[in-house]
């Protein structure tokens, strides 16, 4: 995952060696927790394989779906940066394997490497841009909107560098991600495929035309 990364591909061999020598894996069932909400952060995580749910839960347990991340994806920078306890749970919806970046070598190479620098302001001005669109979804968008939306997120380049023309994802995996019921999103799949930006498969959708698919959420942005 390292080799394929676009800041690893950045790195001096020198670099690499160091940040590959410190890196480990980790693997987590489905529905267990990767990262929990109140604790401390000492890694950068990257997932390698699998899909994640990064949530926030309030004192009543009422749980809010922010995104999921999956194969390509890294998260916990801003919280690295800032030193501060996790302030999201990140949930495995299926078995994952993740990388696991100590805080010394992040650090380390934010000291060394400015094109490592680049991509964390890439990527977190990304990520700032997705929580931006993430609010107009909840307030703006109807629910075949927000569901193509949330598909959509999956193919942005700077979060998922690794995003192929398919997603291996079932309609509980989008319903979770989405903030919808299973049921809804039912609904709404058959009326993308009707538009021409996907095709439904068996546990598997096929992302025909991502501009389209984009402009179907800004098209049927709505006054709630």
């Amino acid at each position: 995952m390292l080799q394929r990364s676009t800041w690893g591909r950045s790195l001096t061999a020198e670099q690499f060696e160091r940040v590959a020598k410190d890196t480990f894996e980790r693997s987590y069932p489905a529905g267990r927790f990767v990262a929990r909400m109140g604790m401390p952060v000492d890694h950068w995580i990257g997932v390698i394989d699998g899909l994640l749910k990064m949530s926030v839960a309030s004192p009543e347990g009422k749980v809010s779906t922010l995104t999921g991340v999956n194969a390509g994806g890294w998260f916990g920078e801003g919280s690295l940066i800032k030193r501060e306890l996790r302030r999201y749970d990140m949930v495995a919806l299926r078995p994952c394997r993740v990388a696991m970046v100590p805080y010394a070598s992040f650090e380390w190479l934010r000291s060394t490497s400015l094109p490592f620098c680049h991509y964390l302001h890439n990527l977190m001005n990304a990520r700032l841009a997705l929580f931006i669109g993430m609010l107009e979804d909840k307030r703006l968008l109807d629910p075949d909107a927000r569901v193509a939306r949330c598909l959509a997120t999956l193919f942005n380049l700077d979060l998922y560098p690794d995003a192929g023309p398919f997603l291996d994802l079932s309609q509980r995996e989008i319903a979770l991600l989405c903030g919808l019921t299973r049921q809804r999103v039912n609904t709404s799949l058959p009326r993308l495929q009707a538009s021409g930006a996907v095709r439904i498969e068996t546990r598997r959708i096929t992302v025909l035309d991502i501009d389209a698919l984009r402009n179907f959420a800004f098209a049927n942005t709505t006054v709630m």
